[in-house]
Order: structure tokens, then C-alpha cells, then sequence
């Protein structure tokens, strides 16, 4: 793998010189207390200001600072002007623009189009604080501020739609946000290699959007540069046949875009396919010599209107992300050219010591007072220890951000940074909320082999297998727990981070330590579903593998002597389910006994693999064709209502509308007041309610009125009056007469 400057290497700034700011400035106020008369870089945040290292813009802002370089901070600007955006004045290199820690539609919309009211990330927990879409509308909002200003755009909302992606929210294919934002650079992932080599190459008078070889960025291109080979992505994952007319990976450069020996010309070395998922290495790299290669993925406009080379382009992508093997992409954006280069190469384990040990202060900003951040208030006594996941699962984002190689901190910076949380962070009592990452179990996980690692491209390493050459041992973890709860001040530990359970079954001491140690009453784990048909497409483990460690977990909780209980989560219309497996899921969750309180529903997010399932109805976990199986997805608000009420199969409000469903799929002995039974019968009450509605109303479960033929108005014979049912003759102008009350007794 390519060598990298170490991080805190290159010489500091010149502006080094002012110092360390207690909090970046977010005013005119407090640059002039600090001396500046200027800001050398200026992030727009969609989230508020947490001068804490679970936050990206603080984590950013102060490896710029460590880097020597004055960094303001504009978070959750007015965007409906330009005014909030000279707030700092002009920046000296460039605008730093992120949506914020999460994508900002994901952000505000429910799985089911719905607007939160709420933001966790936001004072008082107030929603409608950041725009739709916030890093296009940022970006332009600088553009109107200082229109010779370059833009740089990253953060996860960046990431997951850093070429042509699929939006649920417009149910479209929308291009790179690089177009949409007209910004000079992209960076994606966990950024920080990438972000200081910028700074400092913009110090010296780059351009933005001349910086075309930085690992972890993306930029567009006029034109594709000399000197370099191009593999088109269909040679690597045949997506079926294709009409040669015209032919979507058609690559016809003019003339005198080619050198002399013809370098735009295909590789001669074509790799017919990729190997499939299951296998357990995929050894393929660039040919030797032809490191100057490039993958040509099909166009915007191809992939815009055939989903079945949208599921082919996300295939390739996942396969090019590990970042010892991993090829520039290109993909045509009309006249242009979106150029991806390769993932940033990992952080070392005291580069990313270095990175939580810059001079967080660990509190919100004091321009909010007293007003509470909830997002802060989840992860103010926790600690990052690792990052990365190689659990691949293809509703997650992670790979796309933060991709499959593990990155862990030393015990001893772990450490450290729990004696910071007793002593700086307030309101402290002892209790530690986690010790974890993205997956609580993963930390110091990774391959045995360092060369075999460098030939992978498996897009798990734990699914449809756990790879034999992924260390399983735990011990590592186990023995950081030990040593976290002897620090004087720390009463207790928990683990509240995602386990994948699968793994944790490998090591029984981990197991043990877990639940002796370090759940509080309740541990949340995430079968996701019961059924293999949905969890194949899901990548994850079958219940088989959930039942072992729940036979573990119980057995340890009694030697503990300690009442504790596992909480699964599960997903609700995932593509892939069908509604007979949400039936054999709610049967399963009745014959154990759980009776979930919240459901999750399947979530689209931008250049997921499950998002790709969704809208192409093919399964890019395999190579994908025009006669390729599909997929089956759960769409529109009735079917994935259904999931959802399956999974909440106890609530009385789920009740008429499973019963019609299961009566549909002739499943009505089910209903019932037995153990056996799903849900039970209705009684005189709601038959009566739903008579009336179907002959009066709306119909239960759709909420659109409907009439029988048996309840129409009945039409009067011809010369004959309709009369009400008073038994009276009609009035001589054919009005009903009224019936005369009955004197009372």
C-alpha cells in the first residue's frame, strides 16, 4: 500500500504563532480577542458547535489548528441569506462546508417522508435549524458571500453522494454533489490526511480544484488526463448485454487527448469478472505497470435511466474501497467527469491517538448557555475507540464513510481520555456510557496477513462466513475493560455501541467480561430479522448464530447473579421481505416473547447497497443482469405500514389491519385468543365499528371512503317517492311525513 506523510509531520503555518483557542471562534467578537483579523479557513456546520471529538467539525477545526492555521466556525447559519455567511469575514484559503454529523435529509425526514419535529443536534432539541440538502445550499451561500473563495464540501451527507446516487426523497437518480454544490473538492470518509494536505497545499497557492491526487477526494474534470490506462467497469462485473447502440462505456477521446504511445487506449489486461462475496479472498490488483489505471463507471445519464447499471455501478464501487487496492474512478457526467480517487490511507494507531488528544474542551460552545444539545448529552461520558467495520452490512452507511479497515487507539490514549471525562466533563458521577465505535467488538480486529489484507476486495469479512484470516481473539478488548474500571473515579463501564454478536460467540471470556462487567439491565443487539431470505440480502448472520449468544448471555447473567435481558431491534421492509417473513418474524417475536416498543423501517440512505436493492429490485451482492432475479422490495405506504404493524403485532391499533392481511394470505387460523394465535379475533364492537365504516365511512386500513353496491341509495321506482321508514304515506307533494313521538309513561 501507497506510504503516507505521517499526519503531524509537515511544518506548521505561519499563523501557528497565535496559539491555541479555548473554542474556535464563532464571532467577529472573539477572533478580536484572540488577535485575529482574519480566519484562514471557515467551517459551515449544519450541527451546532461541541468542542468534543464525537463531533466532525470539532474534530476537523482542531486538526487544522494543530496544523498551525486560524479556523473559525459558522454553525447552523441562516441560510435564507448570504448575511449569516460574512459573519467571519473573508477566509484567506477556503470555505470547509459539511451538513453536519448526519445527511441533513435523513436528518429531518422519517423512513416514511414525514418531517421530525426534532433535532438532536441542535439547542432545545429544535428541528428546522439546517436547510433540505444543507451542503448544496451552504455551498452556494458561500458562492453569493465571496464568489472568489474556493468550497470545499465533506462530512457524511458529502460521502454518500459523491457520484450519482439514488434519492429516496425525489425518488430519483440525482448526480454527484459535487455538480449540484458547485464545489472546487470533495473529501469523504474520516478526512483528516486529506484536509491537512489540502490546507497546506492551498497555503502555497493551489488551487482547489487543481488538487487531483489526494486520497479520499473527488473533483471534477473538463477533461481526463494523459498518461493514463482505463479499465471499463463492465470488463470487471458484465452487468448483462447491453445495446452496442449506443454503447454506455464507450470511451472515444479526441486525438489530441492520447501521447504518442496511445495511453488512453483500453487495458490490454482485462480481469473477465470479480469473484463472488463468499469467497474468501478476492485477489485482484492492477496489473504490474499500469498503477496509472483508472475504472470507467457508466455515465450519469446511463445510470439515470437504466436501474440495472445503477445496481452494476454500486456493485464496482464497493468492491474499489479498500484502500490497498483500490482504483481512481471515473464516471461522465455530461460533458464533464467526476474523478474519484482511491480511500485515504488509514490512520496509524498514534496518528489517531494524536487526533482525540488535540485540546478538546469538551463542552458545547458558550454561545448556546444553558440550552441542552441532546446529541451531547448521549456521548458526553463515552469514548471513541476505534473506527472502521468490516461487518459490510448493506443498509449501513459506514462503509461508504468510514469504510472496512479497523483503526484503534492505543489503551493508553483510551485511557487518558476517561481520566478527562472525570475530571473536565460535567456532571460526572462515575458512570462511563460506553467504550466503542461503530461495532462495540471490533476493536484491534483485523486481518492475520497484511499482504492478503492488500489483495482483498471482500465486500464482508463476516458474511455469508467469518473469513478464516480475521483475528477473532477479543482479548485486547477484554483487557481494556479491566483496566478502564480500575481508574479511581469510575464506578462503572457500559457498552451501549452496536455488538456484532457473531463474533463476540468466538470468544466466551469477552462474553463473560460483557455481562458480568458492563450491561446495565439491558443489552441492545441487532438480529435485524429471523428469516434468511431478507438477512441474505442484509448481510448479516441467521438466528442460529443470535441463539448462542443468548444461551451465553443468560448463562453468565445467572453465575453473575444478575437479572438482565437482551433487546433485539429489527428492520421492518428491508428490500429482500416478503410479508410472509414479516409474519414468521412476529410469530418468532411472540413465541419469545418481546414486544418491541419503537420499529425501524427500512431507510434508503444514499449509495448503500441495500438502496441500490430498492431502487433497481436487483441484488448487487452478486453480479448483477438484465435477467437477474429480482429483489423483492416492500414499497409504497400500505405494505411497508403492514411491516412495520407485523413487528408491532400486540398493539390493539395493528390489530384490523393484520387481521385483513392475514385473511388475504390465508393465514385466518392464526387469529385467535391461543398461544398459537397472532392476534385475536375482533369483538362485537369493532365488528360493528367496521360494518359501519364499510357501509358509511372509510375503510379501516386505507382511510379512503368506499360504498357496497348492498348499501347505495336505494332509487325510486318511476312515479313513486323514496319516503323515509316512518310507515306513513308521503305528503301529496312527495315529501315524507314525519313519524309523531310516542308520549312518554
Amino acid at each position: 500500500m501507497q506510504a503516507a506523510q505521517p499526519l503531524f509531520s509537515y511544518p506548521a503555518y505561519w499563523a501557528e504563532c497565535y496559539g491555541t483557542s479555548a473554542f474556535l471562534p464563532m464571532s467577529r467578537e472573539e477572533m478580536d480577542q484572540l488577535g485575529w483579523d482574519s480566519c484562514d479557513i471557515i467551517i459551515i456546520s449544519g450541527d451546532a458547535y461541541v468542542d468534543h471529538p464525537s463531533f466532525g467539525m470539532a474534530v476537523v477545526g482542531r486538526v487544522w489548528e494543530a496544523q498551525g492555521f486560524r479556523v473559525g466556525i459558522i454553525a447552523q447559519p441562516d441560510w435564507r441569506s448570504k448575511a449569516d455567511f460574512e459573519r467571519l469575514g473573508r477566509p484567506n484559503l477556503f470555505y470547509a462546508v459539511s451538513a453536519g454529523n448526519m445527511d441533513s435529509m435523513i436528518n429531518r425526514y422519517t423512513a416514511d417522508r414525514k418531517i421530525r419535529q426534532d433535532d438532536a443536534y441542535t439547542p432545545n432539541d429544535e428541528g428546522g435549524k439546517r436547510p433540505d440538502r444543507a451542503v448544496i445550499v451552504y455551498a452556494q451561500r458561500c458562492r453569493e458571500a465571496f464568489a472568489d473563495v474556493p468550497v470545499l464540501i465533506g462530512g457524511i451527507e458529502s460521502s454518500l453522494r459523491r457520484i450519482a446516487h439514488y434519492d429516496y426523497w425525489s425518488d430519483q437518480v440525482r448526480r454527484s454533489v459535487l455538480l449540484d454544490a458547485k464545489a472546487d473538492l470533495l473529501v469523504y470518509g474520516n478526512a483528516e490526511r486529506a484536509i491537512v494536505e489540502i490546507a497546506h497545499r492551498a497555503a502555497r497557492g493551489e488551487a482547489l480544484n487543481e488538487m487531483r491526487d489526494i486520497r479520499g477526494t473527488a473533483v471534477i474534470l473538463n477533461q481526463l488526463p494523459k498518461g493514463w490506462t482505463y479499465k471499463d467497469s463492465r470488463s470487471m462485473d458484465t452487468p448483462g448485454k447491453v445495446d452496442p447502440l449506443p454503447n454506455p462505456y464507450q470511451y472515444n477521446p479526441d486525438e489530441d487527448q492520447q501521447d504518442e504511445q496511445g495511453s488512453c487506449a483500453p487495458s490490454k489486461n482485462r480481469n473477465p469478472a470479480l469473484l463472488e462475496p463468499d469467497e474468501q479472498v478476492i485477489r485482484i490488483l492492477p496489473p504490474p505497470g499500469q498503477d496509472r489505471e483508472f475504472v470507467l463507471l457508466p455515465s450519469f445519464e446511463k445510470v439515470r435511466n437504466d436501474a440495472v447499471l445503477y445496481a452494476h455501478t454500486s456493485r464496482v464501487l464497493h468492491l474499489e474501497t479498500n484502500p490497498a487496492n483500490a482504483r481512481p474512478l471515473v464516471q461522465p457526467h455530461a460533458e464533464r467527469y467526476v474523478w474519484l480517487n482511491p480511500p485515504a490511507i488509514p490512520l496509524t494507531t498514534e496518528e489517531l491517538d494524536g487526533v482525540f488528544e488535540l485540546p478538546y474542551q469538551r463542552v458545547p460552545h458558550p454561545a448556546y448557555g444553558d440550552a441542552r444539545i441532546p446529541a451531547y448529552e448521549m456521548i458526553r461520558f463515552s469514548v471513541n475507540i476505534m473506527r472502521g467495520c468490516f461487518g459490510g452490512c448493506s443498509f449501513c452507511s459506514i462503509t461508504e464513510h468510514e469504510g472496512r479497515w479497523i483503526q484503534s487507539r492505543s489503551e493508553e490514549s483510551i485511557l487518558e481520555e476517561i481520566g478527562k471525562i472525570r475530571d473536565m466533563t460535567p456532571g460526572f458521577t462515575g458512570t462511563i456510557s460506553d467504550l466503542g465505535g461503530p461495532t462495540a467488538n471490533m476493536y484491534q480486529l483485523n486481518c492475520k496477513s497484511e499482504e492478503i489484507h492488500a489483495h482483498c476486495r471482500r465486500l464482508s469479512c463476516v458474511f455469508p462466513t467469518i473469513c478464516k484470516n480475521l483475528k477473532t481473539d477479543h482479548s485486547p478488548t477484554t483487557q481494556l475493560y479491566r483496566k478502564a474500571r480500575a481508574i479511581p473515579g469510575v464506578k462503572r463501564i457500559l457498552i451501549a455501541s452496536g455488538l456484532r454478536y457473531d463474533l463476540a460467540v468466538l470468544d466466551e471470556e469477552y462474553v463473560e467480561e460483557l455481562v458480568t462487567h458492563h450491561v446495565g439491565g439491558y443489552l441492545k443487539i441487532a438480529p435485524e430479522h429471523s428469516e434468511s431470505g431478507p438477512l441474505s440480502k442484509m448481510m448479516k448472520p441467521g438466528m442460529g448464530t443470535y441463539d448462542k449468544f443468548k444461551e451465553l448471555f443468560e448463562r453468565y447473567s445467572r453465575k453473575a447473579g444478575k437479572e438482565q435481558y437482551l433487546i433485539p431491534y429489527f428492520i421492518a421492509a428491508h428490500p429482500g421481505t416478503s410479508d410472509e417473513d414479516m409474519l414468521n418474524l412476529a410469530l418468532w417475536l411472540k413465541q419469545n416473547r418481546f414486544r418491541p416498543d419503537q420499529v425501524q423501517a427500512f431507510y434508503p440512505s444514499p449509495m448503500a447497497m441495500a438502496t441500490a436493492m430498492y431502487h433497481s429490485e436487483r441484488d448487487p451482492l452478486h453480479r448483477v443482469g438484465y435477467k437477474s432475479q429480482r429483489v423483492t422490495i416492500p414499497r409504497g405506504e400500505r405494505q411497508r405500514r403492514l411491516h412495520k404493524a407485523f413487528l408491532r403485532y400486540h398493539d390493539p391499533k395493528n390489530w384490523p389491519m393484520l387481521r385483513a392481511a392475514l385473511e388475504k394470505m390465508g393465514k385466518a387460523h392464526l387469529i385467535g385468543r391461543g398461544k398459537q394465535h397472532l392476534v385475536p379475533p375482533a369483538s362485537p364492537g369493532e365488528k360493528r365499528k367496521r360494518h359501519h365504516q364499510s357501509a358509511f365511512g372509510s375503510s379501516p386500513d386505507t382511510g379512503q371512503g368506499r360504498t357496497s353496491k348492498r348499501h347505495q341509495p336505494r332509487q325510486p321506482r318511476p312515479g313513486v317517492a323514496l319516503t323515509q321508514h316512518t310507515g306513513l304515506p308521503p305528503r301529496e307533494d312527495g315529501s315524507p311525513r314525519k313519524a309523531r313521538k310516542k308520549p312518554r309513561k
